[in-house]
């Protein structure tokens, strides 16, 4: 595929959607990164999430009358480039960041904040943002890191007949911020329910791990779950397949659940699982609009191959929240051309009900989704996928089920409370 070339500093695309108009009111900057180690899955997320504001554009005219503009500057998921891209795209009135990174996430919570600005770390970055008492400007709806790691460990649990007293659960983890962040919930569930947990990280960009797995064929553990990104899941998958490790007990973050993940490794990689926050395919109707409206038009972001994997239909799916937070900031300001601080106010109003969904072309695409002031991470719900190596697609094989809030929520108030204390930040009274 031939892709756009994209700078960090000079911004050398921008993407006005829909009329070609040179401006337009609603701004909503993109943090992509479409070269690199991590391309093959930031491309389809990118495109994803600039196709679904085409549409708006196209079929609607844009948000309550507003036309959409979509800054998209190049990442290379590095951190400090994450930040250059944020700073040189402030100033044009950019409503809500998608870092899609959780080290650039975690460099802008301070800064958006201070700026009035909020952040959508769309199930990734910092968790214990989950806290709206303390994290006002960040967002990560519809779940978290740790409802991840704990919804993983309920499936082997169910797959165990309930019990996994003295099995043996590995993490392969991505060594970052990202790759370490469901350790801490990992280990509590691990005393919770007496497993054994062994943590091996990956360095970046994760294409050699030959140590890694040869412990793992070494000490043969009964699960192997995986924290990865971009090239590594490749890698990982491919490791997996050439030691034999029965696929259906390797299981995945959403971040390790994409085509592009699995396809490498043929039918090794069949019967692979990986936890999801959202449907896959594109048997929903808001792909016939898509394709007469985008595609068909010459408007798409990319070739068109894109349509209906798993991180187009994620970038597709975090445009529509940001869409809806923005008409909800709309209704509730009683203005057509919104602020970032009445964006924030949207998202902290957002609700997504089946109803809307469906109105919106994605019925059934994921669970209902209430943001409120204590909180920002939604429902919290996820569902296991598995990949079928002859049709090459995705199927999901549970429904969408709760993390053990228990634990999980635990870990949240003691995480925000000590980066309150360290931030000096009073807990805003959300009564």
């Amino acid at each position: 595929m031939k892709q756009k070339k994209f700078t960090t500093l000079a911004l050398a695309a921008t993407f006005v959607l829909g009329s070609g108009i040179a401006s337009a009111d609603l701004v909503f900057p993109s943090l992509s990164y479409r070269t690199g180690p991590y391309a093959p899955n930031g491309i389809p997320f990118a495109d994803g999430y600039a196709d679904y504001f085409t549409l708006l554009n196209e079929r609607d005219g844009g948000i309550g009358g507003e036309k959409i503009k979509v800054i998209e500057c190049e990442t290379g998921y590095n951190t400090e480039k994450g930040v250059e891209c944020y700073e040189s795209t402030k100033g044009e009135g950019s409503l809500v960041y998608q870092p899609l990174s959780t080290g650039i996430t975690y460099q802008l919570i301070p800064k958006a904040t201070a700026d009035d600005i909020p952040v959508h770390s769309m199930g990734y970055g910092r968790t214990s943002a989950a806290n709206g008492k303390v994290f006002s400007h960040i967002f990560n709806y519809p779940g978290t890191y740790w409802d991840a790691a704990s919804i993983i460990v309920k499936h082997i649990i169910d797959q165990e007949g309930g019990d996994i007293k003295g099995k043996k659960i590995a993490l392969v983890y991505h060594n970052s911020a990202y790759g370490k962040e469901p350790i801490r919930t990992l280990e509590e569930l691990s005393k919770k329910h007496g497993f054994e947990l062994t943590l091996l990280a990956v360095d970046h960009p994760g294409q050699e791990q030959k140590s890694q797995w040869l412990q793992i064929r070494r000490e043969r553990p009964d699960y192997v779950m995986m924290w990865g990104w971009g090239v590594m899941n490749q890698v990982a998958i491919q490791e997996a397949a050439n030691i034999r490790f029965p696929m259906d007990h390797f299981i995945g973050v959403w971040w390790s659940a994409s085509e592009n993940d699995v396809l490498p490794a043929g039918d090794g990689a069949d019967g692979y699982k990986a936890i999801a926050f959202h449907g896959v395919g594109s048997d929903y109707p808001i792909y016939d609009d898509i394709k007469k409206y985008v595609v068909d038009t010459g408007k798409a972001a990319g070739d068109g191959s894109n349509l209906g994997t798993v991180l187009y239909n994620r970038g597709l799916y975090a445009a529509m929240l940001a869409s809806e937070a923005a008409a909800t900031a709309q209704k509730i300001s009683g203005t057509s051309s919104i602020t970032p601080g009445q964006m924030r106010d949207g998202m902290e109003a957002l609700e997504v009900t089946n109803a809307r969904m469906a109105e919106l072309g994605l019925d059934n695409f994921g669970p209902e989704v209430k943001v409120t002031c204590a909180n920002h991470e939604g429902p919290g719900l996820g569902a296991i996928q598995q990949w079928n190596a002859k049709t090459k697609s995705w199927s999901l094989i549970t429904d969408f089920v709760g993390a053990d809030r228990e634990v999980v929520d635990a870990l949240i108030a003691e995480d925000s409370a000590a980066y309150a204390k360290e931030n000096n930040i009073t807990p805003r009274d959300c009564k």
